[in-house]
C-alpha cells in the first residue's frame, strides 16, 4: 500500500505495509504513482516487464525522457525486491482472528470543547478560527463516553479519560460534572479512573488548580518557551501575545503540584530550530516537568 503526499517542497512516498518513508525529486513521485495506478501490489518482477515500461513511457512521453524513466524504474524495482516499496502486507492472514477478538478500551481522550480563546498559528483548526460550527460537548454526550468506556472495559480496571480540546476550560463545568459522574461509577463498577487536562492556560485560576490538584492526576500545560516565540505562535485573536498572562499561573500551578505529576508542553516549529534555548527557557523559569 502506497500513500503519497506533497508538503513544504517535498515529495513524500509511504510505502504503509513495510512503514518505509521515501523523500524522492518529482519524475520518481510521479512513476510511483504510475504504476500504483496500473497494479498497487506491484513486485520487482512486474515493474521490470516490458509491458509496464512501455506504458510508464507512454504515460510520461511528453514530461520524461525513456532512458530516464528506465533509471528510475530500475530504482523503485530495487527498493521493491528489498521489501522498502510496494511491500506485501504480511498481516492480512491474522486479521480475522483480530476481529474475533473482544475489543477492550482502556483510555478516551474528550473533544471537550471544540472552540478556543487562543489563535495560535499552528492550530490543526485553522488557527482556532474553526471554520464550520463552534460547540462544547454536553454533559450527556459525556456521560454517554464514559459509559461507554466503562462498558468496554472488560476486566481492566484502571481506565483513563483526557479532556482536550480546543479549551477544556471554556467548558470547565462540563469537565467538573463529568469528573464527579466518574467517581460515582467507579464505586459501581469496580473501576478507578486517571482524569488528565490540557490547557493553554488563559482561563486557569485558584479553584481550577484546587480542582485539578484533587482530582486530576496529570495536567499539560501548553506554552512554546521564550515569550518572543510564545507570543509569535500563541497570541489572542486580537495579536497580543499570551506569555505574560499564562506565565505566573503556570508557574504556581507547578509549585501546588509539588513540582510532580503535571508538564510543560511546547510545540516547535521552523519557526525556532534553536528550540533548545525555549527548552533551557522553561527550566530557568523553575519547571521541572518539561515535555520536549
Amino acid at each position: 500500500m502506497i500513500h503519497q503526499y506533497q508538503n513544504n517542497g517535498y515529495n513524500i512516498v509511504l510505502d504503509v505495509n513495510s512503514g518505509c518513508v521515501h523523500v524522492v525529486d518529482q519524475m520518481g513521485y510521479d512513476v510511483i504513482a504510475a504504476l500504483n495506478a496500473i497494479h498497487p501490489e506491484q513486485t520487482a518482477s512486474t515493474i521490470q516487464t516490458a509491458k509496464t515500461r512501455e506504458a510508464i513511457k507512454a504515460q510520461f512521453e511528453n514530461t520524461y525522457e525513456p532512458e530516464e524513466i528506465d533509471t528510475v524504474l530500475d530504482d523503485l524495482a530495487e527498493l521493491t525486491e528489498a521489501g522498502q516499496l510496494f511491500a506485501p502486507d504480511t498481516h492480512e492472514a491474522c486479521i480475522q482472528d483480530v476481529m474475533k477478538r473482544k475489543t477492550v478500551v482502556k483510555a478516551l481522550c474528550l473533544h471537550i470543547a471544540h472552540d478556543c480563546n487562543l489563535a495560535c498559528k499552528y492550530c490543526f483548526a485553522e488557527e482556532g478560527e474553526y471554520h464550520g460550527r463552534r460547540a462544547l460537548m454536553s454533559f450527556e454526550v459525556g456521560k454517554k463516553a464514559l459509559d461507554f468506556l466503562i462498558a468496554n472495559s472488560g476486566s481492566r480496571r484502571n481506565l483513563e479519560v483526557d479532556f482536550f480540546g480546543g479549551e477544556p476550560l471554556m467548558n470547565w463545568q462540563v469537565v467538573k460534572d463529568l469528573v464527579a459522574y466518574g467517581r460515582e461509577q467507579e464505586k459501581l463498577h469496580n473501576k478507578k479512573f486517571r482524569f488528565t487536562l490540557t490547557t493553554n492556560g488563559v482561563l486557569l485560576n485558584d479553584e481550577v488548580m484546587e480542582f485539578c490538584n484533587k482530582e486530576m492526576g496529570n495536567v499539560v500545560l501548553s506554552v512554546d518557551g521564550r515569550k518572543e516565540v510564545h507570543d509569535y505562535m500563541r497570541p489572542f485573536r486580537k495579536g497580543a501575545g499570551s506569555y505574560d498572562l499564562i506565565i505566573p499561573k503556570f508557574q504556581k500551578f507547578a509549585e501546588s503540584r509539588n513540582q510532580d505529576k503535571y508538564y510543560v508542553r511546547g510545540t516547535f516549529t521552523h519557526h525556532n530550530l534553536d528550540f533548545s534555548k525555549d527548552v533551557l527557557h522553561l527550566a530557568d523559569l523553575g519547571f521541572k516537568q518539561i515535555s520536549v
